[in-house]
């Protein structure tokens, strides 16, 4: 906790406590089970959460962290400006399939961006009961407005003008959620010394015997006086003979100072050593201490999980059959108590109970544990049954189930998921089903060799456990490294543009057409001896990339552990290496593809702009990165007369056609401008040309006709954007010029033009609306944040002495050019007037 002369401690304590408000008070606001918030990151581009109510954190870690690229509902919400709101599955499903397959359950969600100032600060979301209709009646999405809108005041209001202040780069803070029911069980630890008879109590033992800071001694008396001083004398005598290695058979059964009850748990330490701290745990059971006294009679184990995944109740057939002593799993989250519990598919099951609060029941595998009872063998059946504030699961030895896949009596059926062969006791089946299935949803929206490479470490390496990957393309009987990521640094340089003749496992696999599968290191040395190894231990797969009988390329997929693989494994392996393999062989033509229209596009853009002594230029142009990065968008400066045309345009649409028209049209106003034609005149006469090529696409302009001893310039536009104007004393404004429509359209359009003055100083700027429109936004405010943001850019040139347009122009198209999204071109034209030299 931060002190007081701590004032970044304290800014990060209010900014937790504001995210916790507003993710409970979500949670009320819209009847959802789980809530988040989701803030930047100092990473560019990147999102994280920041705070989870409602689920346990490592169930929600692959979402911990997202790109503000992906298709999910989150980054839309944030880069969109607008609410997602997701009623069911189904639509789900249709708007943003990835998410749904990583999360294959019934329930809804609500996504919606926590305003800051130019963009988003972060983004609000809840996921609650699926409702059958697009629209619930039940539910009011303003109230998630208003409280996201709230807590965007807040945090500026905290950052106080720095928004950095508001980032989150750690993992995120996992709070409980309101309880719906009565209240819930609560646990707390602590140590006692026998030597010196202190005693350590966590802070949740503290909060449980309302100690506050200053109020515990510290001693086995105090404890003992908190917890029940009517029994005071009994619990100090029962921790003294724990210590001489004789604790009780079953917790103590107590009442506190309010006759609340309590269960007390302890367990010595180190056998043979008297001196060993002894641990003990205490439990306040609430309104359900009957039940759970029933439930120690129970011959099926049962044990409780708060919606944290801590366990809050477990009575001794459940700690006996995961050889486990009782003490040492109450208070302990799931995934340290019983790991052998966790990850997939076990984690799937869980995240469905918790979302859609239907049962789920399966065949789990634990480790070998001593003490079972007669016909208490590895296998269990479990079941988890969801409630408002717990979760009740029971394991019962499978040998007393009925067959997998069959009905019982009195339940549904029971689903068996088995262990690959060779797997390490506890080790969890790879994938489940759906990871494929994500993996091919997830390249599909992958378009070059890098956005695939990339989903393939997304996707796979988290699924399947694996720390290494690489992937190799073949080109002209070569590989070479494409993409890699966990290989010591330079490790893969020497197998770099090896030839198909070397004997490699990597250019086995493809040139045989075989995966290849090794469990060790050593078993992969002794296959191929002499191979440089990455590691000592671990396992290693290499799967030849064949698309429609053609060879692409070789993967590599390492683990740090030596593991078997089953055939269900190799087979799934295999499929998604085709899946793999496809989608490199659609974004190798791509580049192909993208590489010829880039050259197109280049060849049609001006190399260089035409230069004036008192006159200075700057342009910029940036792709859009959807298709085959090229558009019509462009800008031009030609001699006219004794002055200088300044142009700018944008044709309809991407791809080849829309740079070929574009290529037409700036000869056509390049060749008017040449001819000194008024900007009228040049606007009609291309429009003219526009409409009698009849390419079936339309053009925006804006001609700008300069003078460049007097600064008087006369202006035309065709449905273009209005220039933007920064005054020698910083003052930026709109010029609102009248325009006509825009070109290709109509064949008698008239294109009125209008007189202004650049001062020198002053900065004209002309763009095209790919630098100012937003999805979901109107353009207006694109325009106005231009603008202030052309006031801001000059100001910052003219202190740094001399003001440079191309430096103007870089910050101005920043953020376009560091986005990963652009769904249109940028374009970008800058003038300025040079004062005359002073004699």
């Amino acid at each position: 906790m931060a002190g007081s002369g701590d004032p970044g401690g304290r800014t990060r304590a209010r900014l937790a406590a504001l995210l916790v408000d507003a993710s409970t008070g979500a949670l009320s606001a819209a009847g959802g089970r789980v809530a988040g918030v989701y803030l930047r990151s100092r990473t560019p581009r990147l999102l994280r959460l920041a705070v989870l109510a409602g689920l346990p954190g490592p169930l929600f870690r692959p979402w911990w962290r997202l790109h503000v690229g992906r298709p999910f509902p989150v980054a839309d919400a944030y880069r969109l400006g607008v609410q997602v709101v997701l009623p069911n599955a189904t639509e789900t499903v249709r708007r943003y399939p990835q998410f749904a397959a990583g999360l294959p359950f019934p329930f809804g969600s609500m996504h919606v961006p926590v305003p800051g100032g130019l963009e988003p600060l972060g983004v609000l979301t809840v996921l609650r009961p699926a409702t059958s209709d697009t629209v619930d009646e039940l539910l009011d999405p303003e109230l998630l407005a208003r409280l996201a809108e709230g807590l965007g005041a807040e945090l500026l209001g905290l950052a106080d003008g720095d928004e950095t202040t508001v980032a989150w780069d750690g993992e995120p803070l996992c709070v409980r959620p309101p309880a719906v029911g009565p209240a819930e069980a609560r646990v707390g630890r602590f140590t006692w010394d026998p030597a010196t008879s202190a005693v350590r109590a966590d802070d949740r033992l503290h909060a449980l015997l309302g100690l506050r800071p200053g109020e515990f001694a510290g001693t086995a008396p105090a404890l003992a006086d908190a917890l029940s001083p009517a029994e005071a004398h009994r619990i100090v005598a029962v921790l003294r003979e724990t210590a001489d290695g004789k604790p009780p058979a079953s917790p103590l059964r107590l009442r506190s100072g309010d006759g609340a009850p309590l269960l007390l748990d302890v367990c010595p330490g180190a056998a043979g050593d008297e001196t060993a701290p002894v641990s003990g745990v205490v439990l306040d059971p609430g309104p359900a201490a009957s039940a759970d006294g029933a439930a120690d009679l129970l011959p099926q184990g049962v044990f409780c999980l708060d919606r944290l995944g801590l366990i809050v109740y477990v009575n001794e057939a459940a700690a006996r059959m995961a050889g486990v002593e009782r003490s040492r799993l109450l208070g302990r989250p799931l995934w340290e108590a019983m790991p052998w519990l966790t990850g997939p598919p076990y984690d799937d099951h869980l995240r469905g109970v918790l979302l859609s609060h239907e049962p789920a029941h399966v065949h789990v595998r634990r480790p070998h544990a001593e003490g079972a009872g007669p016909g208490e063998g590895d296998w269990l059946a479990l079941s988890v049954h969801p409630g408002a504030d717990i979760l009740t699961c029971t394991l019962v030895p499978a040998g007393r189930m009925d067959a997998p896949g069959e009905a019982a009596p009195d339940g549904p059926a029971v689903a068996a998921l088995h262990l690959p062969e060779g797997a390490g006791a506890g080790e969890p089946p790879l994938t489940p089903l759906y990871r494929p299935i994500a993996l091919a949803i997830a390249l599909t929206d992958a378009v070059t060799a890098r956005q695939v490479s990339a989903v393939v470490t997304q996707e796979l390496l988290p699924a399947f456990g694996g720390r290494r990957l690489a992937i190799y393309l073949l080109q002209e009987r070569h590989l070479y490294l494409a993409w890699e990521t966990g290989f010591p640094q330079d490790f893969l340089s020497p197998f770099e543009g090896v030839g198909l003749h070397a004997r490699l496992p990597g250019v086995e696999t493809l040139t045989s057409g075989r995966p290849l599968f090794f469990e060790s290191m050593r078993q992969l040395a002794a296959t191929y001896p002499g191979i440089p190894l990455d590691a000592e231990e671990g396992a290693r797969a290499f799967l030849p990339l064949i698309a429609s009988g053609r060879p692409v390329g070789s993967c590599i997929l390492g683990f740090d552990r030596s593991r078997g693989f089953s055939t269900e494994e190799r087979t799934v392996l295999t499929a998604l290496a085709g899946l793999i393999a496809h989608a490199m062989e659609r974004a190798q033509r791509y580049d192909s593809e993208a590489a010829l229209a880039r050259g197109l596009q280049q060849a049609l853009l001006p190399r260089r702009l035409s230069a004036h002594p008192g006159v200075e230029t700057a342009g910029r142009y940036l792709p859009g990165t959807q298709g085959l990065d090229v558009g019509g968008d462009w800008y031009d400066v030609v001699e006219a007369g004794d002055g200088l045309a300044l142009v700018i345009g944008d044709v309809q649409g991407h791809g080849v056609q829309a740079a070929a028209t574009m290529g037409q049209l700036r000869s056509a106003v390049r060749a008017f401008a040449l001819g000194d034609r008024p900007p009228d005149e040049v606007l009609s006469g291309t429009n003219r040309l526009l409409i009698d090529l009849d390419p079936g696409q339309f053009a925006s302009c804006c001609y700008l006709r300069l003078d460049p001893a007097t600064g008087r310039a006369l202006v035309a536009r065709a449905g273009h954007p209005p220039p933007l104007l920064r005054c020698p004393d910083g003052h930026t404004r709109v010029l609102e010029i009248p325009g006509g429509v825009v070109l290709g359209v109509d064949l008698r359009a008239q294109y009125p033009v209008t007189e202004l003055l650049l001062e020198p100083d002053a900065i004209l700027a002309l763009y095209t609306d790919g630098l100012v429109e937003r999805p979901g936004a109107d353009i207006d405010e694109g325009i106005t944040a231009l603008a202030q943001a052309l006031a801001k850019a000059g100001a910052v040139a003219g202190r740094r002495g001399g003001r440079s347009l191309a430096g103007v122009a870089d910050r101005l198209t920043a953020g376009a050019r560091d986005a990963a999204d652009r769904p249109d071109d940028v374009a970008l034209l800058l003038a300025t007037r040079r004062r005359a030299p002073v004699r």
